[in-house]
């Protein structure tokens, strides 16, 4: 007969806590997957590993389980889960912090990096938590984290309907690899779709791009209508187009790679 998910603690906690909509709750059921997670990266007992909503534990024990990192906190917003992970799993290793991951100042994290994210995440924070790490980024070695297929795409798409402004700005600041695809029978409950581990490693080097800001507000307003070209995504700002070549105002952003916008970048500011 087997034993039921619980342990010595569990005399504390008289049932499970409902898994919440609003916070996007779909719990990893599949061991190979969190292998997979686990496997990717390098950790040793110098490696501190941050993840993002423990849940119910499952990647959370497995982390402990599998590595020898020096120190694991989990950031779970939910404070019934929260609490149950901390009734659940008493290795010393392990911090719960029952907050919302979104308000943390990374800052504070700098004297222990180096830092690992390993995390299952809300779909519908995804963007916000790679700007937040992209801010961030010199504290942290590389991560795998769960994502939504459709968004694992976006981020990692060169051309297409998928490909934008924040493809690029990703790309620009992450080495990415997409990883297994995970089918919505892996999690309780379900999701509606399908999911995807995707593998990012910060970039410490990257081309200096001259009034960087002002660089991307650019490329946005170049992908502001994809179906347009640059020619008529551009007419109604203040950038001079008798500096881009015809061609390229021709062309649709979506035709552009990172060097493209660039090389015009270039060329606009140092016209001026």
């Amino acid at each position: 007969m087997k034993k039921k998910i619980t342990d010595k603690h569990n005399n504390h906690i008289k049932k499970l806590p409902q898994k919440k909509k609003k916070f996007g709750q779909h719990f990893l059921r599949k061991q190979s997957v969190v292998d997979h997670m686990i496997e990717k990266v390098k950790i040793n007992s110098k490696i501190r590993i941050i993840e993002i909503g423990c849940g119910d534990g499952f990647l959370t024990q497995a982390i402990l389980n599998q590595t020898n990192c020096k120190e694991l906190i989990s950031y779970e917003i939910d404070p019934q889960w929260a609490e149950f992970v901390k009734n659940k799993i008493t290795d010393p290793r392990l911090t719960i912090k029952q907050k919302n991951i979104l308000e943390i100042d990374f800052k504070k994290l700098e004297s222990k990096k180096p830092w690992v994210i390993l995390s299952n995440l809300p779909y519908q924070i995804t963007f916000p938590i790679f700007f937040l790490i992209q801010k961030h980024k010199t504290i942290f070695n590389e991560g795998v984290v769960m994502i939504q297929e459709e968004v694992a795409q976006k981020i990692v798409a060169t051309k297409g309907k998928s490909y934008n402004t924040t493809s690029l700005f990703l790309q620009y600041h992450f080495e990415l690899e997409l990883m297994e695809k995970i089918e919505p029978q892996a999690f309780v409950p379900k999701p509606k779709v399908f999911s995807r581990l995707l593998y990012f490693k910060p970039k410490l080097k990257t081309i200096l791009i001259k009034k960087e800001e002002e660089f991307w507000k650019f490329v946005k307003l170049c992908f502001s209508s994809p179906r347009r070209t640059i020619k008529n995504n551009l007419k109604q700002t203040h950038y001079n187009l008798e500096k881009i070549p015809e061609p390229i105002l021709k062309k649709r952003a979506q035709q552009l790679r990172f060097k493209d916008f660039f090389n015009l970048w270039n060329k606009i500011i140092y016209d001026e």
